[in-house]
């Protein structure tokens, strides 16, 4: 290998990763909540999984259409404005990369494949282990056990591979494809480490477990063709065959593989609560009241996930967090797919007995999660706009940070007023909201107002200046939200449907004391500290 083989192997690494990384992005935006479900559908059973699989892992073989798939995906990505289709153009562009990375690779390790150092690996070997171990190390180095089992081909024309030679090599190549999704597991997450594994595990094990059974075999009865010279065809069909053995071997046990990925990487107790999903039985719908209270709890976890992730993104805007951006987006897509999972459990309730009673309340906890899932996504808009200040350099002026703390603080009161409330069915802490909420829409009037004259005095640049108010407008959705949510509670509590404006109409044009005291509270604590600010 010369320099240019060798810098030709390193883009193509940097192009796989490059590649895999953007793929998967697009993947995401485009499905969101729903890849979660469609891999499920697809994958309901054992067998499903095979066959989607085998057809996923025919589909991506022809490498030649890797350039054009990308060309196709830049022209989306670049020209087209609908977001779908960006997305759809982003993961064609990811595909075509990563694919054209896997062709550099290919091109960078060519000279190995006919190294005569390499051939001698394929036919000196006469130990089984370190037959495989040959066919690991030579997979490993050229990324392909085709490739290896191509070059084994290759070599049968000489008449000195035979079964015995043959075999452990093959298998051992099995074992080395599976080190290439290793290249990514650094950077991927939990999830990602385990899913390549997984793969690791099951070549390995399946190797393992094939060549004692041959060997087994041999010991005892005999092969009779075991020191017969093989053929291009032999060695084909032997390589095939391993892996539907394997296949065939983990069927029945494939939960094991699953399991010995968790041990491998496992979550504390703490993130084994959080990144659950609820537990929703469609048996309890013999019983309405206890399938609706278990709906409801799936609920209140998704509204906590939805604080949580306001929580963790206000802060940073002053600075940002990578490990908290990961965690975000991941509590976000977990947000997503309860979404999807509470509702479609709420719908199929609907085809049940139900009373009025019932009925209604299935129709109000619909509305909840509507409400909750779109905190959550101001919460990655806010998140966003954070990168959006890193990408850029750019910070807050110090007067601005002191008010994006206040607004914060308010933030986190509305959002643990409301998910006490709807957890608690706490009527008295879902007529605080709506006083609180009343007072922050007037900190992001006075907010605005106060960033357009740093803006017009060139204290704050047009950069952070965009990013401010934009996070002032999702701050003011936010706490819309939790008004609407109490006053769903407070209507469901009086028996009327009472929506958030002619709740807010009541309130405002004969507000009761209750009111005017906890509005003067919010009071003294936002708007007297930015009054303060504003001298």
């Amino acid at each position: 290998m010369d320099i240019t083989h060798i810098t030709s192997l390193l883009g193509g690494i940097a192009l796989f990763l490059y590649g895999m990384s953007i793929m998967g992005a697009g993947l995401e935006k485009l499905a969101g909540g729903k890849m979660q479900g469609v891999l499920q559908k697809l994958t309901s059973s054992t067998i499903k999984g095979v066959i989607f699989g085998t057809l996923i892992t025919g589909v991506i073989q022809p490498k030649t259409f890797a350039p054009v798939v990308a060309f196709i995906g830049c022209i989306f990505y670049v020209f087209l404005r609908n977001a779908k289709k960006k997305n759809i153009g982003q993961i064609m562009l990811g595909f075509g990369i990563l694919f054209t990375g896997m062709s550099l690779m290919d091109t960078g390790v060519a000279p190995l494949r006919e190294s005569a150092v390499f051939q001698n690996l394929f036919v000196t070997m006469t130990n089984p282990i370190l037959g495989v171990l040959v066919g690991v190390v030579v997979t490993v180095i050229i990324q392909s056990s085709s490739a290896s089992v191509g070059i084994l081909q290759a070599l049968s024309s000489t008449g000195l591979v035979t079964f015995s030679s043959a075999i452990p090599i093959i298998l051992g190549a099995h074992i080395g494809t599976a080190f290439t999704p290793l290249l990514t597991i650094g950077g991927s997450s939990k999830d990602g480490k385990r899913a390549a594994l997984i793969h690791l595990y099951f070549n390995v094990i399946g190797s393992v477990i094939l060549l004692a059974l041959v060997y087994a075999v041999q010991f005892t009865i005999g092969i009779p063709m075991w020191h017969d010279v093989m053929n291009k065809s032999s060695i084909a069909n032997i390589h095939t065959l391993s892996s539907i053995c394997a296949m065939l071997l983990f069927l029945p046990c494939s939960g094991v593989l699953s399991k010995l990925a968790m041990l491998t990487v496992p979550d504390n107790a703490e993130e084994a609560q959080e990144l659950s999903m609820p537990v929703l039985d469609e048996r309890l719908f013999k019983s309405p009241a206890v399938a609706l209270q278990q709906a409801k709890n799936a609920v209140v976890k998704m509204s906590r996930r939805a604080a949580r992730n306001v929580n963790l993104a206000a802060p940073m805007l002053l600075k940002l967090d990578e490990d908290t951006v990961s965690a975000i987006k991941v509590r976000e897509n977990l947000i997503d797919r309860m979404e999807v999972a509470i509702s479609n459990y709420l719908i199929k309730m609907t085809d049940q007995e139900l009373g009025d009673d019932e009925s209604h309340e299935v129709t109000e906890l619909l509305n909840f999660v509507t409400e909750f899932e779109r905190i959550g996504d101001y919460a990655v808009n806010i998140m966003e706009k954070a990168e959006e200040l890193n990408e850029k350099e750019a910070s807050f002026s110090e007067s601005a940070q002191k008010e994006l703390k206040l607004l914060e603080q308010a933030l986190e009161r509305i959002l643990n007023l409301t998910n006490d409330a709807f957890e608690n069915d706490d009527m008295h802490k879902a007529a605080q909201v709506e006083p609180l909420e009343e007072i922050i829409d007037v900190m992001v009037e006075r907010l605005r107002d106060q960033h357009i004259r740093r803006l017009k005095d060139g204290v704050c640049s047009i950069d952070t200046g965009v990013v401010f108010l934009d996070v002032l407008n999702n701050a003011e959705r936010i706490s819309d939200h939790c008004s609407n949510i109490a006053a769903r509670l407070i209507g469901m509590d009086a028996g009327e449907d009472y929506d958030s404006h002619t709740l807010k109409s009541i309130m405002h044009h004969n507000p009761t004391k209750d009111y005017m005291l906890e509005y003067e509270e919010c009071r003294k604590a936002y708007l007297i500290p930015l009054e303060s600010m504003e001298a």
